[in-house]
């Protein structure tokens, strides 16, 4: 079985170390603020606007991203299989462990110990994980296997420059 994958806590230039991913265990305790400075003003995606010079508010990123800070870790995606929900690889996730994964959620899940980030599809007591990507085949348990969902994804942070 391939080990957990390992998780890094951080904010700002401070890292908070390396856990590995256990289903069950606990997290790391919840970070401090991460506030920085919004814009008062929308942008826009069509015509161009002048820019605006003042500051409306600082937000912290923890609380727009993490509604669960106790039960909240990041994961970053390996592979494009769910490329058509926004998820590319190198993407960093936001995985809740608090929130029931229901139908439809987009969960990260383990068979047979291989983490994987799909779409929960669940119907007639059926369970089965779906790609978000056609040239991917659905996950779906034979007989004896188990899905087992280590949480809800409820972000995902892309980066345009690496």
């Amino acid at each position: 079985m391939p080990p957990s994958p390992l998780i890094a806590f951080a904010a700002g230039a401070h890292t908070y170390g390396l856990v590995q991913l256990v289903p069950g265990a606990p997290l790391p305790a919840p970070l401090p603020p991460l506030l920085l400075p919004v814009a008062g003003m929308h942008v826009r995606a069509g015509f161009t606007s002048p820019a605006d010079d003042f500051l409306d508010k600082r937000i912290d990123l923890n609380q727009v991203l993490i509604t669960h800070p106790q039960a909240t870790f990041l994961l970053r995606v390996a592979g494009d299989s769910m490329r058509d929900a926004g998820i590319h690889d190198g993407d960093t996730l936001v995985v809740n462990r608090a929130l029931k994964p229901r139908h439809g959620h987009i969960v990260v899940a383990t068979l047979d110990g291989e983490f994987t980030v799909k779409y929960l599809h669940q119907r007639a007591g059926r369970t089965r994980l779906r790609p978000a990507n056609p040239t991917f085949p659905d996950i779906v348990p034979r007989d004896g296997q188990t899905i087992e969902v280590v949480g809800v994804v409820t972000s995902a942070i892309t980066r345009f420059i690496k």
